[in-house]
């Protein structure tokens, strides 16, 4: 457990600029970790977490700022800030003009971008090795000294609706996502659009990116990731001179959420539009992620998800879409990854004469099969070995070890999590599967389905709820 190295403000740290522990041990029992790369991480005297991956392979870094706030962090009525706000990032500084840094960026022939999640809001650029500094310190600069004006916040917010007006309003598929996450999550704030609900997004102004910028880009609220072509001591000293420099601001803002009731009723969300022309099933469950999960009850969950829809060698597609061809595709994916209760979602395309019901009933009752029969020896061992192989394969992409690290650290997993990860998927039994099935009990889901409209202009959302 690293220790935290606490600094007043106007107080030097030099003399102990950082305090960590570096580095993880391989272990001879876990082949798919010693083969892993060689993670340090250490912390700045100003409360700001360094995570380091060193890649050789080629001379150039990833690097990437985390900030521990999301969607689910926005203010109650206030809905969008915080993407809003990655987008207000990019309007310059004290010191930097609008689009400097991203002209620089292009200069270098690197890439950058930004993207906020329901948990995090993410910054990164990847360039060449030797440019590293230079991300840093304007990275460290928007960090500390963003300028805003009324003139460059109404245009953006009006960039933001228009955004939403053509990825979801205009997207019936969106539409009906966003209409069963609302169901699912009657009460915790997972249940708002990322993006924000547009009547809310319309009244965000300068005063509330200003309010929430002073409280989540702190120094005590990021986390550093560096992937590439570095050495941990030389990002450590470079971090300090740039990052630690930032005065702390206190305690880092804890998050304050509701938590989501247990569930007592499946709900059915129907949305027809006349854009649908393919007939679509969801479905979502309620279930714990690798952060509120009992030991290995994620884990077993990622497993199912990997068993039920996990490519064409699923059950889901191998029974659906092959033995009784009432689909065309179908699937499942666990979202692991989250502060609080997470989604396990499962999908179906009908073939031609299949109502989206038979479909329902066809996933049911696979899921019911798994339940009471459980699965294979054979299918359970092609499943992990599938899972940790795609661990190991993902150490070959800098930019997704940055991303894998910089997420897990962002809900509050540890470098543990992530290195014994590939060991716990091992480590899951057939009866764990079997067990893991309970959370998929029909009350504790939202079933979306997305049909055509019978006429020109029609379009409606009905939403039945059903005790079970």
């Amino acid at each position: 457990m690293k220790a935290m190295v606490c600094m007043s403000q106007g107080q030097s740290s030099a003399a102990s600029p950082v305090q960590g522990s570096f580095g993880l041990t391989p272990s001879p029992a876990n082949p798919a970790k010693a083969h892993g790369p060689q993670v340090s991480q250490a912390k700045l005297a100003n409360g700001m977490d360094i995570v380091v991956i060193p890649d050789h392979r080629a001379p150039v870094i990833t690097h990437m700022v985390w900030y521990r706030n999301g969607s689910a962090d926005d203010p109650v009525g206030k809905s969008g800030i915080a993407h809003f706000l990655e987008h207000l990032m990019f309007k310059g500084t004290k010191d930097h003009k609008q689009g400097e840094f991203s002209e620089v960026i292009a200069d270098f022939g690197g890439q950058e971008n930004a993207f906020t999640s329901n948990d995090y809001t993410a910054y990164f650029q990847r360039v060449a090795k030797d440019h590293l500094r230079v991300c840093m310190n304007y990275e460290a600069d928007r960090m500390k000294n963003l300028v805003l004006s009324d003139e460059v916040v109404a245009p953006e917010r009006d960039v933001v609706l228009e955004e939403r007006r053509m990825r979801t309003d205009s997207d019936p598929s969106d539409l009906l996502n966003e209409a069963v996450q609302a169901a699912l999550y009657t009460h915790h704030p997972y249940g708002k659009p990322i993006i924000g609900w547009s009547h809310e997004i319309e009244t965000l102004d300068r005063q509330d990116a200003f309010a929430y910028y002073d409280r989540f880009y702190t120094p005590e609220n990021a986390i550093l990731v560096v992937a590439g072509d570095v050495e941990p001591d030389e990002v450590l000293a470079l971090a300090e001179d740039v990052y630690g420099k930032i005065p702390a601001h206190g305690e880092a803002p804890r998050r304050s959420r509701p938590r989501e009731p247990e569930p007592r009723a499946h709900r059915l969300v129907k949305l027809v539009d006349e854009k649908v022309e393919q007939p679509t099933h969801q479905g979502v469950f309620l279930v714990p992620s690798y952060k509120t999960a009992a030991p290995g009850e994620a884990e077993a969950l990622e497993v199912l998800g990997h068993l039920l829809g996990g490519g064409q060698t699923s059950l889901l597609f191998k029974k659906l879409v092959v033995a009784d061809k009432v689909a065309v595709a179908a699937g499942a994916h666990y979202q692991g990854t989250a502060v609080d209760q997470t989604r396990f979602y499962v999908y179906g395309i009908p073939a031609p004469g299949i109502t989206l019901e038979e479909i329902d009933n066809a996933i049911d009752a696979v899921i019911a099969h798994v339940a009471k029969e459980g699965v294979s020896e054979a299918d359970l061992r092609r499943t992990k070995t599938r899972l940790v192989a795609e661990a190991i394969y993902a150490q070959d992409n800098q930019s997704t070890l940055a991303r894998w690290y910089g997420a897990s650290l962002s809900v509050g997993l540890t470098l543990n999590d992530i290195a014994e990860w590939p060991a716990r998927i091992e480590a899951v039994t057939l009866e764990d599967v079997k067990k893991a099935t309970r959370w998929l009990a029909k009350r504790r889901g939202v079933t979306g389905f997305l049909l055509p409209a019978h006429a020109p202009g029609e379009h409606t959302i009905e939403v039945e709820t059903e005790a079970s």
